[in-house]
């Protein structure tokens, strides 16, 4: 039986795609590998490996929810380090703290009350229902697009960990969610949208 691994996502406008790629190129010697164009993305809410019913649930769940939610801005404001130390001792130079050593380069978006209002909702619908296989997760929600993976390997041989924290100014309008598939290929993860969600309809 084939099973899907599925999350929910803002997908992001051509036009934030590209500024995103454009930036990439500030960094091409890292260690690193880029994320694509076209998987370049927002997750909302991760929900893990499921059914064809149950996919057909939660497909249907998020059309319920995307209906009681009207469309609203996102913020890019920070390039950095992803995902952050969950202590302030773990970063690298405080005495007597372990070094914190990052996995990913994040964009990083402001944090606003539609966007955690339509996480919450679409959370708890996935909660309430019988067939969904969602459990919430613990960690505080912080709107992001990865930039790029670390190569570990490679990265532990640089001699300082490069400076690549900046501030950015990129703003979108948030239009849509979609149901999100991603397949895992040697090539890297591919995703597509098993279903697209215009808010407010």
């Amino acid at each position: 039986m084939k099973s899907f691994r599925l999350f929910i996502a803002i997908n992001l406008p051509d036009y934030i795609k590209k500024k995103l790629l454009k930036m990439q190129q500030d960094w091409t010697d890292l260690p690193v590998r880029w994320t694509k164009e076209n998987s370049l993305h927002i997750t909302l809410v991760f929900i893990g490996y499921a059914s064809q019913e149950q996919m057909l649930e939660i497909c249907r769940i998020t059309k319920e929810a995307g209906k009681k939610h009207q469309s609203f801005e996102i913020k890019l404001n920070k390039i950095l380090y992803g995902p952050p130390a969950r202590h302030a001792s773990q970063f690298a130079g405080v005495a007597g703290g372990p070094v914190h050593t990052p996995r990913m380069i994040w964009v990083e978006g402001e944090k606003s009350l539609a966007l955690a209002k339509l996480k919450d909702d679409l959370e708890n619908s996935l909660l309430q229902s019988n067939s969904s296989v969602f459990k919430r997760e613990v960690r505080a929600f912080s709107p992001h697009i990865t930039l790029a993976r670390i190569r570990q390997w490679d990265w532990q041989k640089l001699e300082e960990q490069p400076k690549i924290e900046q501030d950015i100014d990129l703003v979108f309008p948030v239009q849509s969610i979609e149901v999100m598939e991603s397949r895992l290929l040697r090539s890297g993860a591919e995703y597509i949208a098993l279903e697209s969600v215009a808010l407010g309809e």
